[in-house]
C-alpha cells in the first residue's frame, strides 16, 4: 500500500517497520534487509572515501578532503589517548570505526522519510515479484534509519562486548580473568556475589550502549514523522510542519553526532576499564 494511502498513524508505523525476510522452518531467523543493506553499503563508502583521502594524501599542503579526514582522525585519537590507559593500538582504529559509521548510519535521519521509504519500498515489491514471491506486497517496507532498529543497535554494543572479553583476557590471561570474576570485589569467600555482579556489570555495559543509541535515534525519527504527518493537514499544516520539521533538524545537527560520539567514548571507557587489575 502506497504511504499516501494509510491514515496518520499506519503512515508512521509503516516508516517504522524494517524490510523483513524470514530464514528457516517456521521464520526462526528474521532477518531486517534494509538495515543490514544500508549499514553495509555506509560501511564500504566510508572505507573507500578514507582510502580515497590516504591515496591523495600529501605532505605540503592539504586538500579540503584530505585535511577534513585529518581532524576528524586527530580528534578521535586524542579523545582515545584522554581515555584509554592501556597499550593496545588496536583502540583508536576501533574508536575512528565505531564513530564514524555510527554518524554517517545517523545521518540518515537528515532525509526526509518518504525520500528513501517510498521508492526502495517499491524497489523491493518489484525484486520480491521477480523471485516469485506469493505476496509481494507484504515487503513495501523500508526503514531510512538504521539506528532506529533494535537489532543494528544491539549488533554494535554486541561486537564492542565481544571486544571487551578480548581486551581483558589479552591484559590478563585467561586464568586472571577467570579469577577476578570470582574474586572481586568482595573477595575469594563471597565468589556468588561476585559472579553474580560482574555478570550483570558485563551485560549491562552492552544493553545501555545499545538502548541508549536506539532510545535517542528511534524517538527522535518519531518526532520527525509527526511532524511530517502535520504537514498533511492544510496550508496551516504545512506552515507549521516546516517550522517544527526545521526546528528538529537544528537540534539534531547536535544529536546526531554527540550519539556518535557517547558511543565511541563509552566504548573507549569500557576497552580501557577491562584492562584494570583489581
Amino acid at each position: 500500500m502506497a504511504s499516501s494511502e494509510l491514515t496518520p498513524t499506519g503512515y508512521i508505523q509503516h516508516h517504522l517497520t524494517n524490510l523483513k525476510i524470514q530464514v528457516g522452518e517456521g521464520g526462526f531467523w528474521v532477518l531486517h534487509i534494509d538495515t543490514i543493506a544500508t549499514s553495509v553499503l555506509v560501511g564500504l563508502a566510508m572505507c573507500f572515501f578514507f582510502w580515497l583521502a590516504t591515496r591523495k594524501a600529501t605532505a605540503g599542503v592539504p586538500g579540503r578532503w584530505q585535511a577534513f579526514v585529518e581532524i576528524v582522525l586527530e580528534f578521535v585519537d586524542q579523545q582515545c589517548k584522554d581515555s584509554y590507559q592501556g597499550t593496545s593500538r588496536l583502540v583508536t582504529p576501533i574508536a575512528i570505526t565505531l564513530f564514524c559509521w555510527i554518524l554517517l548510519l545517523n545521518a540518515f535521519k537528515f532525509i526526509p522519510a518518504d525520500f528513501l521509504a517510498i521508492p526502495m519500498g517499491m524497489a523491493a515489491v518489484a525484486l520480491a515479484e521477480v523471485f516469485g514471491a506469493a505476496d509481494p506486497s507484504k515487503f513495501n517496507y523500508w526503514k531510512p534509519v538504521p539506528t532506529t532498529d533494535m537489532s543494528a543497535t544491539l549488533g554494535m554494543s554486541f561486537s564492542v562486548f565481544f571486544l571487551m572479553i578480548f581486551f581483558a583476557l589479552r591484559a590478563k590471561g585467561f586464568g586472571g580473568f577467570i579469577h577476578e570474576l570470582f574474586t572481586a570485589p568482595f573477595g575469594k569467600w563471597m565468589f556468588p556475589a561476585n559472579l553474580l555482579l560482574n555478570f550483570v556489570e558485563l551485560l549491562s555495559k552492552p544493553v545501555s550502549l545499545a538502548m541508549r543509541l536506539f532510545g535517542n535515534m528511534y524517538g527522535g525519527e518519531l518526532v520527525f514523522l509527526l511532524i511530517w504527518v502535520l504537514g498533511s493537514a492544510g496550508v496551516a499544516g504545512m506552515i507549521a510542519g516546516g517550522t517544527f520539521g526545521l526546528g528538529w533538524m537544528l537540534f539534531h545537527l547536535l544529536v546526531v553526532p554527540l550519539q556518535a560520539f557517547i558511543f565511541m567514548m563509552l566504548s573507549i571507557v569500557y576497552l580501557s576499564l577491562m584492562e584494570e587489575h583489581h
